[in-house]
Parts: C-alpha cells; structure tokens; sequence
C-alpha cells in the first residue's frame, strides 16, 4: 500500500502542515451526511423562522401564534405579550473525540497509533467542514482532557488540529477512557453526530454506559485503532520493546502465554463490537499500516 508518509518524523509525531494538506484529500470523501440526517431537519440553516434549536429574537404577539412560545419576561416587563421566534437550525455539529493516552504512541507498523487517529481526526474535521457543519472535539492524554465547543469554519478546523497536536500537559489528575466518555456525554451537544476515535484500551461496563447514554442523543461513529502485532503475535522469536522508559522482551515461543495473549485481545474486541452493535453504533477498524483516506471511504 502506498504510504502517504515522507520522512520518518512523521510516523511517530503529527504536526500541523501534514493535518492541514490532508484537506484536498477530504474534499473526495463523502461521509454520506444526507442519510444520516434523513430523520433530522437537513444539512444547512434555514432562512424561515420556525420552531427549531436557536432563538432568534422576541416580538409582539400575533393571532395564531402558539402560546406555548410567549416570553413571559419580556412580556411582564413591558406590558404587551411578546413571543419568542426561532430560526431553525440545519446545520450539524459534528463532534471528534481523540484518545492521545500513552498506548497510542505505539506500532510495529505504518504510523504510530496516535498519528493514524490524528489523521482520520483530520480527515473527518475537513469533511465536516466541506460540508458546512461546525466542528468541536475532545482531545485526551492520561493526563489531560480538553474539549472545543463546535465552531463554523476553516478556523475551527484550525483550532482543532492546534489542540491535537499540542496536547502536552503538566496535570497530575488521571484520565481513563471511561472518564473521557462520562465528558464526552456532558459537552456533545443532542443532535452531534459523534466520531470517537481509540484503541479503547479500558473498556468497561461504565464505559458501555456512557456510550449508551450518547447513542440516545446523538449518531456514533466508534473507530477502532490497532496494530497488526496487537492482533497476533509474530513468529516464534525474542522480541525488544521499548518506550524509551521501560524495556520488556516477548519470547513467542511461549505457546501458552502467547494464547492467552491472543484470546485476551479477541475477548477486549468482541466486547467493544458487542457494545456498538448492542447501543447501534458504527464500527469501523483501522490498522495503522492502512490509508486513513481509504479507511474512511
């Protein structure tokens, strides 16, 4: 497969310029929005004044007017009864949570975890802005976890990618996956069409939990990021990993620590397809030897 990678910087670390570039790259992707929405208002915001999700302004009552819309403030302040009138928001925020946590930084092959879910980050980010929709998002460490408001524009776009690759952090609070959900239930908006984008290392009933509480309100998409030796072992060899802090040595000649290694992984990814299939989630899988672009598509 073709790599979309030049130097070798940019297989363990995302900068800006790469996520920015990739917006030619999502200008061919079509995420199939109108369906999604096909229950909901539409894609854009409507110049008729209706009953939809932003207030607009107050103005005097008229004859057929529902009464449930009168604004009681205005009205009391000034003596005349007023309504409040709402202009009907079309529009979709589209919300991309991204697990930065230390397991991500790791691969044998392609690109490290966290570079692969920043550029599927990227990519969605720029599509949703072709499309018109505002992006916000929520980028977590094991330390840290900031969420953007979603925002309109090439500038949230901007925003966004800021936050992902500037994500260090001096905090000393801890922060699991099921903790980055229970707030990611508190800011996606209902209506939110919701990326998350993990390993979904500590995935627990908790965890399922929040997840269920979000399907309620708003459509889930959940990618799931791995490695091809996360997924079976190589052959029988001693094998040296290393995170610059610690080193660990696997001897795959070890059958029965190597099966239970394997069922352990099968047993984590069964229960996260079990999950979306039970709350009605997309599933999408990602390796980090693949194209995002084609991922995606």
């Amino acid at each position: 497969m073709k790599s979309v990678n030049t130097n070798a910087s940019d297989l363990v670390s995302v900068n800006l310029k790469t996520l920015v570039n990739l917006a030619k790259s999502a200008s061919t992707l079509d995420l199939n929005h109108s369906a999604i929405r096909s229950s909901q208002n539409g894609g854009y915001v409507s110049r008729f004044k209706g009953r939809g999700m932003e207030f607009d302004e107050a103005r005097l009552y008229q004859p057929g007017d529902d009464i449930r819309t009168i604004d009681w403030r205005v009205t009391a302040r000034t003596g005349k009864t007023y309504t409040k009138v709402f202009r009907e928001e079309r529009e979709r925020p589209v919300f991309i949570s991204v697990d930065n946590r230390p397991a991500m930084h790791f691969a044998t092959r392609g690109v490290f975890k966290s570079v692969q879910a920043a550029k599927i980050a990227a990519l969605l980010a720029w599509t949703a802005q072709h499309h018109g929709d505002r992006i916000g998002g929520q980028i977590y460490t094991d330390s840290r976890c900031q969420e953007l408001k979603p925002q309109n524009g090439k500038h949230a776009v901007l925003r966004f990618f800021n936050t992902l690759v500037n994500t260090a952090s001096a905090s000393k609070m801890e922060m699991t996956l099921e903790h980055a959900l229970a707030r990611l239930v508190q800011h996606a908006r209902p209506g939110s069409l919701v990326y998350i984008i993990s390993d979904f290392r500590g995935l627990n009933l908790m965890s399922e939990n929040h997840l269920a509480k979000l399907s309620k309100h708003c459509e889930v998409v959940l990618i799931h990021i791995y490695d091809s030796l996360e997924h079976h072992l190589p052959a029988k060899g001693r094998y040296r990993f290393t995170n610059d802090d610690r080193d660990a040595v696997i001897d795959t000649s070890d059958k029965p620590r190597i099966l239970s290694y394997q069922q352990r992984y099968q047993s984590r990814l069964n229960y996260l397809q079990q999950v979306a299939k039970k709350t009605g989630l997309v599933f999408l899988q990602s390796s980090t030897a693949e194209d995002p672009l084609e991922v995606l598509r």
